[in-house]
């Protein structure tokens, strides 16, 4: 059970309503995600507004997912590791290994999404103070200033919700739920 409120479009704050009627519209139902965020007006309209800036970013929607998922895996949030986990499949008709690899923290099969990911790794661990040769090796990937910044728009975006979802504890949607992830360790996997 999540240890805060999971808000519906009637017990929602009024200024809360719009943003998850428009989820609705879109996804068929409320990620639970929302629902949480719901609680604070302010903090739904910053997700939704900072993540569809980041989709306007330069990285493609593989190179977005890939910031995601790591950041989510790093961070431990099960929700976000799910939800995107599902937007790599249904939306970026991405290859299972390499989004296992991902939900992993492996070597990817794709070398330039595997530069991205271990420079995500690396802003992360540093919070953005990485080594010259940490960035060198990103920018030798084929990568450029534009997408440094735009890796660390994906982190803070991740940042949020992973945090939020984390100290919410929040409840997995059914409709994620064929993408659930636990932490190495955890309940047995791996």
């Amino acid at each position: 059970m999540s240890r805060l409120t999971l808000q519906t479009l009637e017990s929602a704050p009024e200024a809360s309503r719009p943003y998850l009627e428009k989820a609705l519209a879109k996804n068929g139902f409320i990620p639970n995600l929302l629902g949480m965020l719901a609680n604070a007006p302010t903090a739904l309209e910053t997700y939704l507004t900072v993540g569809e800036i980041n989709s306007r970013s330069s990285l493609t929607l593989a190179e977005r997912e890939t910031v995601q998922i790591t950041a989510a895996v790093i961070h431990g949030c099960t929700f976000c590791v799910a939800g995107h986990t599902a937007i790599a499949y249904k939306q970026g008709k991405l290859a299972e290994d390499l989004v296992e690899a991902l939900r992993r923290q492996q070597p990817l099969p794709d070398a330039k999404l595997d530069a991205l990911a271990v420079f995500t790794r690396a802003v992360i661990a540093r919070r953005g103070a990485v080594t010259g040769a940490e960035l060198d090796a990103f920018l030798s990937a084929g990568y450029g200033e534009q997408q440094v910044l735009e890796v660390i728009l994906g982190v803070s975006l991740a940042t949020l919700c992973n945090f939020s979802n984390s100290l919410a504890q929040t409840e997995l949607n059914p409709e994620l739920a064929a993408y659930r992830w636990q932490p190495p360790g955890e309940n047995g996997a791996a």
